[in-house]
């Protein structure tokens, strides 16, 4: 495929934009290669500056689970252009769409709109340090939670030790109250609660991983995590900005019934356009300004746009729940029945790790529970089929540790085709192992 335009853009963004982007994994470092200019999305479908079709996995990074441009979703976001795009003042939507999210999720008593999943999860660590009155937090390796920098802090050099700067810019005194575990590993999570029985105010988790690749929580592990914070008088913040929404109505909580204290939203509930919310029990959440003195603000929370496209994705899932997420599963066993015979027809070892409507394929081995064995993964061999991949017009997240997403909108023909591309992907592994071989 021809990406001239793409190039020529790309080296004009790259004066203009850090690394000519405006968020890191979109450059393509990791896969190596240039980054596509998209001009049009529809359906399952990325159109590409010099018109290259692709059947798209990526679908914004989660958000598009009714593929691009759903014709319901674009009616709403034009009655509401007709009447307003930004008031700065409340809306009813915003009501409406936070009655449809606490239906939802039973944990959620009360939420507040924000942005982005990383103003979500930095508000509510804040919230939580306010309610416990304590000042550490527990997050896991391979977890990621937006780039507050307390939550980018890396593990010490033991399991109980205090945390690292992850970044330049991240003080030592800001990350040394981040405390960071393996996921997958109970007794350390243990040993890091009996060094600080007293000074824990949370632990905030992917309960289903997605950014190391997909990882699923073994069995009990979030409930024992749940029993954990109980005897510690400890916040439980399950981050759900990627799965809420996607792989059941009520989100991994309802998948594995573990209750947490509070719980931050994005991507879905946006319909597409920016936003995030955190909420949880009332007790808590009433610690936020106005009604207690945990201050958060933004000018452009609750935007009426994003309330809209929100809200409409929402009731088009409502009504049809049950045969929704039905359906979205047996895409995504489609998907992964095609990767398993291409793994055992060519002779390439695999670990495929999926839940509902997200998957991933790590070249290894072995089961991969956390990031440290995620990141034994042959990453070469990723991008060699990235790339094969993305030459046949599939575009798949340019990272071995991103999840793939499906949506409602990818056709039977879509599937066809991209179960084709992975058996062609891997015959060209095949050849290029035996290669190396000789």
């Amino acid at each position: 495929m021809k990406n001239t335009k793409s190039l020529s853009l790309f080296e004009k963004a790259k004066e203009l934009i850090p690394g000519g982007v405006n968020s890191p994994v979109r450059a393509f470092k990791s896969v190596g290669g240039n980054p596509l200019f998209i001009k049009k999305a529809k359906g399952s479908r990325l159109i590409d500056e010099d018109n290259n079709k692709y059947i798209d996995y990526v679908c914004s990074w989660g958000p598009m689970i009714l593929g691009h441009g759903n014709e319901e979703v674009l009616e709403a976001i034009h009655k509401q252009l007709e009447i307003g795009i930004s008031y700065g003042t409340c809306s009813k939507k915003e009501i409406e769409i936070a009655e449809l999210i606490i239906e939802a999720m039973p944990s959620i008593e009360m939420l507040r709109m924000v942005n982005s999943g990383t103003e979500a999860t930095m508000s509510a660590i804040r919230l939580a340090r306010a309610y416990t009155k304590k000042d550490k937090i527990i997050k896991f390796k391979g977890c990621y939670h937006g780039h507050g920098d307390m939550l980018l802090s890396e593990a010490g050099s033991g399991i109980a030790t205090l945390g690292i700067p992850g970044s330049p810019g991240i003080t030592n005194n800001t990350a040394k109250d981040t405390l960071t575990v393996d996921y997958n590993n109970i007794e350390q999570l243990k040993e890091v609660f009996e060094t600080y029985p007293y000074d824990i105010a949370c632990v905030i988790i992917e309960p289903v991983v997605g950014n190391m690749g997909v990882v699923k929580p073994i069995d009990n592990y979030l409930q024992e995590i749940r029993k954990l914070c109980d005897k510690y008088d400890t916040l439980l913040i399950f981050d759900e900005v990627m799965t809420g929404f996607r792989l059941a109505y009520g989100g991994a909580q309802e998948i594995y019934k573990v209750k947490p204290d509070l719980t931050c939203l994005g991507k879905i509930i946006g319909g597409g356009l920016p936003v995030g919310a955190y909420g949880g029990r009332k007790d808590i959440m009433k610690m936020v300004a106005p009604s207690g003195p945990v201050y958060q603000a933004g000018t452009l929370s609750g935007n009426p746009l994003a309330m809209t496209a929100g809200l409409e994705t929402l009731k088009i899932i409502r009504r049809q729940k049950d045969s929704f997420y039905k359906e979205l599963d047996k895409k995504a066993e489609k998907i992964a029945k095609g990767i398993e015979e291409a793994s055992r027809k060519y002779d390439i070892d695999i670990c495929l790790s999926g839940i509902g409507s997200m998957l991933s394929i790590f070249f290894i081995n072995e089961p991969v529970i956390n990031y440290e064995i995620a990141k034994k993964s042959n990453v070469g061999m990723f991008n060699k089929f990235f790339h094969s991949m993305l030459e046949q017009g599939i575009y798949l997240p340019p990272s071995q540790f991103e999840s793939w997403f499906i949506s409602i909108s990818h056709t039977q023909q879509d599937l066809i085709k991209t179960v084709n591309s992975i058996k062609y992907s891997f015959s060209l592994l095949r050849e290029s192992l035996n290669e190396e071989r000789k």
